[in-house]
């Protein structure tokens, strides 16, 4: 197939080399001109994605006309998700609806519209759901790269979507598994990323793995529960997008949201922090719409709360661990 893949940031690179691999050619639009030298000179993205060698027959351009003018039959989102909706406002000025199939990489909701990214693309580019997919799960693209073995999902309103994205990025180190439940699978891997900044926050100010097994195991109760408010399936959570990617991303020392967390749990100034890193830390952003739907929504989400408090309000990381271990007792369920 041919594959048009927007953004050229560490996860759109890996899944550039998967799809390469896979035998499809793959055009790569990206505005980093750093990156773009690099991959030119040295078959490297040594920005996002160094010790990786970049294949001569991948393209990657800073012109979106010749990525998008060779008639590519499926389009992946991969810029990071607070810029999707300008990106697809520049690829909607040249784009040719040709009945492609569209992929959502990235992990995070819209803020102030509060949207999930496959809903940006549907908004943006005026197209049916059902011709919308997404992948998630726990996949550090430093590993994907290395052809670390991986699993992850590819989700759809329509499961024949899903199954046909499913069948061009599966090989024999990337295994994905298909559903339709794309609200619980977006969700997911949107949510995780919070509760890997309080891990991170865990890790930061000296606090045990006790303390990280308690968050990381009732913030995918939070999860689950905005999610079926949301229209997710429960079940959802307990899979590779949910409970899989949350252990990844609270655990991994590749993980960007648990480095900001540890970080601010160190005692640096969140601004500190996001101006010394390259790469987007997700969850920042994220932990605002999770805040605002939260309470739209009448959803208790304790450990979300004192994470917005801690990352916008000032609140010391300490207060917000009292503040949580002295909640109202409650009879463990799932859910509750």
């Amino acid at each position: 197939m041919r594959i048009a893949m927007i953004g050229g940031g560490s996860w759109g690179t890996a899944l550039a080399l998967v799809l390469h691999e896979n035998g499809h050619t793959v055009k790569s639009w990206t505005i980093d001109k750093q990156s773009l030298e690099d991959i030119r000179t040295k078959q490297e993205n040594t920005r996002y994605l160094p010790g990786i060698k970049i294949p001569r027959e991948i393209i990657f351009t800073s012109d979106l006309h010749a990525v998008l003018n060779d008639h590519p039959q499926l389009i992946v989102n991969a810029v990071p998700s607070q810029v999707t909706r300008s990106a697809l406002q520049e690829v909607k000025k040249m784009y040719r609806d040709e009945g492609q199939i569209w992929v959502s990489v990235a992990k995070g909701i819209e803020n102030k519209t509060y949207l999930r990214i496959s809903q940006v693309i549907q908004e943006v580019m005026e197209l049916p759901a059902e011709r919308i997919g997404v992948l998630s799960g726990p996949s550090h693209a430093e590993e994907v790269a290395r052809k670390i073995p991986t699993a992850i999902v590819s989700s759809s309103q329509d499961i024949e979507t899903a199954r046909h994205i499913q069948h061009v990025f599966m090989n024999q180190y990337l295994r994905i598994y298909a559903n339709d439940d794309i609200i619980g699978v977006e969700l997911g891997g949107a949510l995780k990323n919070i509760i890997a900044l309080a891990a991170g926050i865990c890790d930061g100010a000296g606090y045990g793995d006790n303390t990280k097994a308690a968050l990381m195991t009732r913030g995918l109760v939070e999860m689950s529960r905005l999610g079926v408010i949301m229209g997710a399936r429960s079940t959802t959570f307990a899979g590779l997008s949910g409970m899989g990617d949350l252990i990844v991303t609270c655990m991994s020392r590749h993980s960007r949201n648990r480095y900001v967390g540890e970080q601010i749990g160190k005692g640096r100034s969140l601004k500190e922090v996001l101006d010394a890193m390259v790469m987007v830390a997700e969850g920042v952003r994220t932990t605002e719409s999770a805040y605002e739907l939260a309470k739209q929504k009448n959803v208790e989400m304790p450990i979300t709360e004192q994470i917005y408090q801690v990352l916008f309000k000032g609140k010391s990381p300490k207060k917000a661990m009292i503040d949580l271990m002295t909640r109202t007792s409650k009879i463990e369920d799932w859910g509750a």
